[in-house]
């Protein structure tokens, strides 16, 4: 039996989640609506102020979508009700950030500036000018807003230079020494 997947999940107050046909669920909070339509095989009940999924037999790809189908159905809880955000640091001699209006500027020792436009339902806040914080309700949204800030500039193992995530380590190498 899937650990995750049997799971109940507890809808807080002040959430509301409705089941419709083929799996399309969706779950309504204090912060916003959000929508997905979920793999039809599971069945997705509510009982009471919680949602139960289960699954109609034991192949593995039934087992695989179980824990999957119920992680997906929380993260939706989870974002109206308390949202997410990644925090990102820019790292390097010259390498800032701007925002204006909901784009960002980045300036990372390219010849041209960077310019990227939030998507929708995805927010930069910018804490000075080397603090990125991306937020909003959709999980999926978020962290691939996020990775696709990172990509512009991967941080390098030598100095260390270039867009991290805040929690992220980077390895550290030693750099070339000269002849003895």
């Amino acid at each position: 039996m899937s650990r995750i997947g049997r799971l109940p999940i507890t809808i807080p107050a002040g959430v509301t989640v409705e089941i419709a046909e083929n799996n399309k669920v969706t779950v309504k909070g204090p912060k916003g609506t959000l929508e997905k339509e979920l793999p039809i095989e599971m069945e997705i009940k509510q009982e009471g102020d919680q949602i139960v999924v289960t699954r109609p037999n034991d192949l593995k790809k039934m087992k695989s979508l179980h824990g999957l189908t119920r992680t997906l159905i929380n993260n939706m809880v989870v974002g109206v009700t308390e949202g997410y955000k990644k925090v990102l640091e820019v790292n390097g001699v010259g390498y800032r950030a701007a925002k204006s209006g909901n784009k960002l500027t980045l300036s990372l020792g390219y010849s041209h500036p960077v310019e990227m436009t939030d998507p929708e339902g995805v927010e930069t806040v910018l804490e000075g000018q080397n603090k990125i914080t991306v937020q909003g309700i959709d999980k999926e949204k978020v962290g691939q807003y996020a990775a696709e800030i990172r990509d512009k500039r991967r941080p390098e193992p030598y100095k260390g230079k270039g867009i991290k995530y805040a929690d992220e380590v980077i390895r550290r190498k030693v750099g070339k020494t000269g002849k003895k």
